[in-house]
């Protein structure tokens, strides 16, 4: 059914069929982070604790580019309807798993729908909308982010307290089968010319095998050493297999990914930018909760519900976003401003200190969330305005696959230099304490083990084995801790900072695409690419 034919009706339904399948993803991802130490433990998996997350992470990441191709090719919705079954069936098998090589392996198949599910949702918009309403919606749909780490811990940690962990899987199929109902009773079946032929698999299969390895050496650098042969020739083997694919999508018909593309200025500007806020955003959201318990010495579930605020503010601004971008001419520096608001935000965590205050760090993070919700809508709004119809997918696809990629990197690189540099830090402000003899004992492990100090249960077991004259000088060496972590930790806020600095210049590149009516469809096959949009 051509856009122009759709009903109200039929748009308020299918966009809510589509948001079903946004929300099914993004709710996913924040429940089962809350049941996953219940999970370790009852599967004996500690030792495979990593690659819960990493399987997933990794899964998702490679598809989310060849989805969106295939979404351009042969409509949306088969892809979006087959990603949710997939995603629910995945989900009801992972509640079955008897045991974590099982978990890890259905966690991976869920990745790949998930995947599939993210490069689909935020393109379909395009088929549906015009540029100026699909800003507004796409509002929204930032906000179903927000929405869904708020309400995902409560309910994850609801669900495996009195239900069990599997029921943070189980959940997964009400809200699956619902939103297929609605997906395919609503949306609309946007039909090609394309054929099986046009499936670029030489592509596929040379860019799976080059992310791969890539994002699984960047996801075990911090434990195995940058310098390990594993990481090197996982990393040498990825690079080598991303060379090739450079290569062979310069030859075919129907690239995964056409790099002319990158020759749109408006395109490319908006994957810098996703790529350099990863890198600086991610670490934000890794170290705050680490900030909080370790330095503030603040429960794990109060550290939980400061991320609300941020949350809050995250929709707040994203669905403001969506109603600003239609009515101001130079949209573009809203991004500039909200990146601005992250970069003050980081800036004033990378401060806290073990006297900073509950309420500072809260409107710290408020400030980081507002600026979070002020980009989501916008960049992925400015590239389905600024490319030709048929790489809408692709485009969109693009600017979450550089996200996911930046928050890889930043994982791994942030991590790697905590872990680096805490031990150390932790020895230099334990040793102004002048700890006596009788401590050796008790402290002698924090430069190789400092989570053994900030876990509250160790704490309390260590404190209790001594004297009680001497509870004051403990304390005074916890306390020094702290002040360890928060220095640590001020280096990779401010190294955050100068990351989101980054994307904040490149932003400033960005031209501003016209959205009050629909560009005309052109067939581009390469030539025909906008190569630069002057606003």
């Amino acid at each position: 059914m051509p856009q122009g034919e759709l009903t109200t009706r039929i748009k308020v339904l299918a966009t809510t069929g589509v948001m079903l399948a946004l929300l099914l993803a993004a709710l996913d991802q924040t429940i089962v982070g809350t049941a996953l130490p219940r999970i370790v433990a009852e599967l004996n998996g500690l030792d495979r604790y990593s690659w819960l997350i990493t399987g997933y992470l990794v899964a998702s990441t490679v598809v989310v580019p060849i989805a969106g191709k295939l979404g351009d090719l042969f409509g949306r919705k088969p892809f979006i309807i087959a990603g949710m079954i997939g995603f629910v069936a995945a989900s009801a098998l992972c509640g079955l798993s008897q045991d974590m090589n099982q978990l890890i392996v259905f966690r991976i198949v869920q990745g790949l729908f998930g995947g599939t599910l993210f490069a689909s949702a935020f393109a379909v918009l395009g088929d549906i909308y015009t540029p100026a309403e699909r800003a507004r919606i796409q509002g929204l749909f930032g906000a179903v982010f927000g929405l869904s780490s708020i309400v995902g811990p409560v309910v994850g940690g609801f669900l495996t307290d009195n239900l069990g962990w599997r029921w943070v899987f189980y959940v997964n199929l009400p809200v699956g089968l619902l939103g297929v109902l609605v997906v395919a009773a609503f949306l609309p079946f946007v039909r090609t010319r394309a054929s099986w032929r046009d499936i670029d698999f030489v592509g596929s299969a040379t860019l799976a095998a080059g992310l791969i390895p890539m994002l699984i050496a960047l996801s075990v650098a911090k434990d195995q050493g940058w310098t390990s042969f594993e990481v090197l020739g996982l990393l040498a083997f990825g690079a080598a297999m991303l060379i090739a694919f450079f290569l062979i999508e310069q030859r075919v018909k129907e690239p995964i990914v056409p790099f002319a593309l990158f020759k749109n200025r408006v395109f490319a500007v908006s994957v810098l930018v996703g790529f350099f806020a990863a890198l600086g955003m991610f670490g934000m959201i890794i170290f705050v909760p680490l900030e909080t318990q370790g330095v503030l010495g603040v429960s794990v579930t109060n550290s939980g519900l400061l991320l609300t605020p941020m949350m809050l503010g995250l929709i707040v601004s994203s669905v403001l976003t969506g109603q600003l971008i239609p009515r101001i001419k130079h949209y573009h520096y809203i991004g500039t401003i909200g990146l601005g608001l992250v970069m003050i935000g980081l800036y004033l965590m990378a401060q806290t200190t073990t006297s900073t205050s509950q309420t500072s760090i809260t409107i710290d993070i408020v400030l980081v969330g507002l600026g979070l919700g002020v980009t989501m809508p916008l960049y992925i709004n400015a590239v389905q305005s600024a490319l030709p119809q048929r790489y809408l997918g692709v485009g969109t696809s693009q600017i979450q696959f550089w996200r996911n990629v930046g928050g890889t990197v930043s994982s791994a690189v942030l991590g790697s230099i905590l872990a680096q540099r805490l031990p150390g830090a932790i020895s230099a402000q334990v040793a102004k304490v002048n700890l006596p003899p009788a401590f050796k004992n008790v402290m002698g492990s924090s430069a190789s083990n400092p989570n053994a100090l900030l876990d509250p249960a160790r704490i309390a077991a260590a404190k209790a084995k001594l004297p009680a004259q001497l509870a004051p000088l403990f304390d005074q060496a916890m306390h020094a801790v702290r002040q360890a972590l928060a220095l640590t930790l001020h280096d990779v806020f401010v190294i955050s900072v100068v990351l989101t600095a980054g994307a904040l210049v490149i932003s400033l590149f960005m031209p501003d695409i016209p959205l009050r009516s629909r560009r005309p469809q052109q067939q581009a096959g390469g030539e025909d690419l906008p190569t630069a949009a002057v606003g």
